[in-house]
């Protein structure tokens, strides 16, 4: 199985890829669209600020890469900032324009409660719905970092869901498409199942 991680100068792919060798997957991590085009399965992981990740995808022709393997059918997995560069628009950098494979936009977390911090970060609940990713995995903790939370349009499935002062969507799903705001690859037995059930799906 080739599995592709992009690679679009965002940080936390080698956490990804050493998570998937201690599962006993190799991945190939690659900012050569060809690449991403003849892989299995596709993995958009990463960690950093939507303007220059989205500068650096479109620089790459990784943003094209991602719609033909998406419209292919190819099993596609998004991780933090991969999940919110899904959608059309993101508040971050003054307002962003992001990839619109997506309905919906995201936003930055406004708590009212002083005790509340933002970035959100740390372990925190998720909870699932029935998805095939997420089957076999109870209600558990997951590490997040983020400031940004994605509000998903019409046609979007939202799989996972936790709290930061208010509810908000932690995993969605579009067919062979699924996206996480949290990083399976640090959280974990847990998040090492998910990942193998990415995989193994």
């Amino acid at each position: 199985m080739r599995i592709a991680l992009i690679d679009y100068q965002a940080g936390n792919i080698t956490s990804v890829r050493r998570a998937l060798a201690s599962l006993g997957h190799e991945a190939v991590v690659s900012a050569d669209p060809a690449v991403v085009a003849k892989a299995d399965k596709v993995i958009f992981p990463g960690v950093g600020a939507a303007g220059s990740c989205m500068a650096n995808l479109r620089a790459a022709g990784l943003d094209r890469s991602l719609r033909e393997v998406i419209a292919a059918g190819t099993p596609v997995l998004c991780v933090c900032i991969g999940l919110q560069l899904l959608f059309e628009s993101t508040e971050e950098d003054g307002g962003t324009s992001c990839l619109g494979l997506l309905p919906g936009s995201v936003v930055r977390f406004r708590p009212t409660d002083p005790a509340l911090k933002v970035p959100h970060m740390g372990w925190n609940e998720v909870r699932f719905a029935d998805d095939p990713l997420t089957r076999g995995l109870p209600t558990s903790h997951f590490y997040f970092v983020h400031s940004y939370f994605c509000k998903p349009g019409a046609g979007v499935r939202v799989i996972a869901t936790s709290d930061h002062g208010e509810p908000f969507c932690a995993g969605v799903r579009k067919d062979n498409l699924v996206a996480f705001q949290f990083h399976p690859e640090k959280s974990g037995p847990a998040g090492l199942q998910l990942l193998a059930n990415f995989v193994a799906g």
